[in-house]
């Protein structure tokens, strides 16, 4: 699985790719992976210490950022699509703070959902509603700008972590979009978070046609 994950950010050319880790298995992570370059990437490793949410594990790679723009995707998100135009796109420009992927899904309760407004831009994101305000959920796909650090430190000092313990990447989204700083954009081909034994054999089974197609 996270060897899809990278290749989607390497497909989309980023090759500097921080990889923020926890856990016992993070020997094994990087026994795995190495220094990036049999990927032709450039790895880099941060030590989560508990779960405290993505949001906390972004913070964690602030060193080594050092004032750039960055994507962030989540390591059970699997994509087909590659994303080199969208990318580019929000790296050359300065009019967006954060770029959003969304996809229409059949169970969107169990994702944050984005609450859309007439022209298709993002009015906020509930995050695992009961009652969803839209079928698209926010994928675990973000782009950033070089102050999204700031903006974590304000969403801890303003709303701070949730009842699960966690710092969500929800509030630091939606902080963007009140400050009417974030787009999105609709992806087209496959999406899944493999996040339930359901969704993992679905994109096991997905992957294994691409492959056989290929």
């Amino acid at each position: 699985m996270i060897f899809k994950v990278i290749k989607t950010l390497t497909n989309s050319n980023i090759t500097d790719i921080t990889i923020v880790l926890g856990g016992e298995s993070v020997g094994d992570f990087v026994r795995l992976l190495g220094d990036g370059s049999q990927l032709n990437a450039n790895f880099s490793y941060v030590y989560q210490q508990k779960a405290g949410g993505i949001a906390e594990a972004l913070f964690l790679t602030k060193k080594i950022v050092k004032g750039n723009k960055l994507a962030v995707i989540l390591g059970d998100n699997i994509f087909e699509d590659t994303f080199e135009l969208e990318f580019s796109e929000f790296e050359n420009s300065n009019e967006n703070g954060c770029c959003l992927f969304l996809k229409e899904v059949d169970d969107p309760e169990r994702f944050g959902v984005a609450e859309l407004n007439d022209d298709f831009t993002i009015k906020a994101i509930e995050e695992k509603p009961k009652l969803p305000k839209s079928k698209f959920a926010v994928t675990g796909l973000y782009l950033y700008d070089e102050n999204v650090f700031d903006v974590i430190k304000q969403v801890t000092n303003d709303i701070g972590y949730s009842s699960r313990g966690e710092l969500e990447i929800t509030d630091v989204n939606n902080y963007y979009i009140k400050k009417r700083n974030a787009i999105s954009k609709t992806i087209k081909g496959f999406w899944s978070d493999a996040g339930t034994f359901n969704t993992l054999l679905r994109t096991s089974n997905f992957i294994h046609s691409l492959e056989k197609n290929q």
